[in-house]
């Protein structure tokens, strides 16, 4: 779980890992803020907001969750690119998968780019598989139609479930 403490250094994070976007020509994503500090407490808050630390005990990578539609919907997963490439993401995936089997939720979902390597193809490895539009649930559409109007949809992106 992360501390209020800890709360400055996802931003740190998410910022780190919005640098690769910049890269493959998402310089939008890239430049985009990183959840506010009120938004992250409300996470950390509800318990749905965690950590892996490095061996200094700062944290190198977050996820944050909501409960949509009686699933857990990974809002986001970050891993500092000095991290990466170490399965510390599948282990905060698989660590929300957890906590959502004890919760009694069937399902983990998230919303992400289909063209982006660590988006989309990565979540395929993680067990995730596409929903099409006839699957999605009310909750995916409202937040589908909430990144419409933020400009997400720039982007090829899909929304994706893993039962558990």
């Amino acid at each position: 779980m992360a501390s209020v403490g800890e709360l400055p250094v996802l931003q740190e994070i998410e910022r780190a890992a919005g640098r690769s976007f910049h890269d493959i020509g998402m310089s939008a994503i890239a430049a985009d803020e990183p959840p506010s500090l009120e938004v992250l407490a409300g996470y950390q808050h509800a318990g749905r907001a965690w950590v892996k630390v490095g061996p200094d005990d700062r944290p190198v990578a977050y996820l944050i969750a909501d409960v949509i539609d009686g699933n857990l919907h990974l809002e986001q997963v970050s891993v500092h690119p000095a991290s990466s490439h170490r399965g510390i993401g599948r282990s905060l995936i698989d660590h929300a998968a957890a906590h959502a089997t004890a919760e009694g939720l069937p399902a983990l979902t998230l919303i992400t780019f289909t063209r982006v390597p660590w988006n989309a193809p990565y979540y395929e490895r993680c067990g995730f598989w596409c929903l099409d539009d006839a699957e999605l649930t009310p909750g995916l559409r409202a937040l589908r139609r909430h990144e419409a109007t933020l400009g997400l949809d720039r982007w090829p992106r899909v929304c994706m479930r893993r039962d558990l």
